[in-house]
């Protein structure tokens, strides 16, 4: 990677990820796009996935040889508007892979564990197992998945992903993911001293601090081609947690923090139909994948740097 068009720039990931890219690889050669106007230091070009046509004219114009594809409705936003959901997810993935295929990019989207659905293994969930979700969020990534991989046989395009787990960051606001309720629950315990769950008890879910995903982004996209046998939707994750788990994590930091439960049926049904714990033996093996953060050192420096942001 030398030059680096990244969509979804200001979104959940690219808030962090294009900062990443700029320390690696200079302001200069990240281009970061979004939907909305954002003030940024370094190039900035306002797009809409949707729009193939302007998507093409931006690569070209900054004659990039990498599209980092962010942009995208998350799971429980995508769940209330599916057809908006599926224009934007899977209409601005075909929009990017073709600029991939015309300019001959190197090629990067995030899968998720919502590519998984009730009939998967929902411990040590294989690298290669039946998928069949149940949310429209789902549908997309399996398809994006299928999508990918079909772009690299066919047309040489370098495709490659990851399958996120929920990310955990103190930077970007929640996005409408099922799994937001691990990043509420900070701000809430540095600000109630209490937070209340939508998410019920005993819920295990695979979760990843922040600065672990983008470093498995640029690992990825880094390493050697030839080592790659999957290529797309590696599993990739951290921690393996349900709420009361954050909940003791917290305490041994602050003692005083409660916890309760006011359960979401619409995302606890969508939480319920995901893995609880994901293998990633194939990330490890094909490209050397390792978390750095577990529960405890995430949520030490999660408390940290969220009472450091409120003083501000």
């Amino acid at each position: 990677m030398k030059k680096i068009l990244v969509t979804g720039a200001f979104g959940q990931i690219g808030s962090e990820l294009v900062t990443k890219l700029c320390d690696l690889y200079g302001t200069e050669n990240v281009i970061a796009t979004d939907i909305k106007e954002v003030e940024h230091s370094g190039p900035f070009e306002q797009l809409d996935v949707t729009d193939g046509k302007r998507l093409f004219e931006i690569a070209k114009k900054y004659k990039v040889d990498t599209i980092m594809h962010l942009a995208a409705l998350l799971s429980a936003t995508a769940e209330k508007m599916p057809q908006k959901a599926w224009d934007i997810n899977m209409g601005g993935l075909v929009n990017a892979l073709e600029v991939a295929k015309e300019l001959d990019l190197q090629f990067f989207t995030p899968s998720s564990i919502g590519a998984f659905g009730p009939a998967t293994p929902k411990d040590n969930t294989p690298q290669d197992t039946i998928q069949r979700p149940t949310t429209m969020y789902g549908v997309n990534k399996v398809s994006g998945e299928l999508l990918c991989d079909y772009y690299y046989h066919r047309f040489g395009v370098d495709t490659r992903g990851v399958r996120f787990p929920g990310l955990i960051s103190y930077v970007a606001p929640p996005g409408g993911g099922t799994t937001d309720y691990a990043v509420e629950i900070y701000y809430e315990a540095i600000k109630n001293k209490a937070y209340t769950s939508y998410i019920a008890e005993r819920t295990y879910m695979d979760m990843m601090y922040m600065p672990d995903a983008l470093e498995a982004i640029v690992q990825l996209m880094e390493a050697d081609p030839s080592k790659l046998k999957h290529r797309n939707a590696f599993n990739i994750s951290a921690i393996s947690a349900a709420p009361e788990d954050f909940a003791k994590s917290i305490q041994t930091y602050m003692p005083e923090f409660q916890l309760d439960y006011d359960v979401d049926p619409a995302r606890q049904q969508i939480a319920d139909s995901w893995p609880n714990k994901i293998d990633s033996t194939a990330a490890t093996e094909e490209w050397g994948f390792k978390a750095t953060y577990d529960l405890d050192k995430m949520t030490k420096d999660m408390l940290e740097k969220i009472a450091a942001k409120q003083k501000k």
